[in-house]
């Protein structure tokens, strides 16, 4: 997953840099999931907001070869608001017994660091994609 992460944050930073559209988060999923389904085709399967034990609501969980891959997607609204999204993905991963998740932040600031980080929180390690 980290792969396709940094694939696509290369393809929609090629695409989307310069763009002034308006952008909601469901737009991100969808561009997302264009881009993901084509590789996941036959193999895996994908949930769109699933609840979780705790009852919240999961983005996106990928089932591929036998893994689970729990994603969180937000729009960059400032640092405390990011920070919030990974305390979210880790709540995810602690109800789905998962030590790694994933997180894609669609950031439209002009001097933005697109990439992909690994970060580690507590136990837990998130894969952290910014386009």
């Amino acid at each position: 997953m980290r792969l396709i992460l940094e694939r696509f944050t290369e393809h929609f930073h090629d695409l989307y840099a310069d763009s002034s559209e308006t952008f909601i988060e469901e737009s991100g999923r969808k561009l997302f999931l264009l881009y993901l389904r084509p590789i996941i085709n036959g193999i895996g399967n994908y949930y769109i907001e699933s609840r979780t034990r705790s009852m919240g609501r999961t983005d996106l969980i990928v089932d591929y070869r036998g893994e689970q891959l729990i994603i969180e997607m937000k729009i960059w609204r400032g640092q405390e608001y990011h920070t919030r999204g990974e305390q979210q993905i880790i709540g995810y991963l602690e109800d789905y017994h998962q030590n790694k998740g994933y997180m894609l932040s669609f950031c439209f600031n002009k001097k933005k660091q697109i990439g992909v980080q690994e970060v580690v929180i507590g136990d837990k390690t998130v894969i952290e994609a910014i386009v």
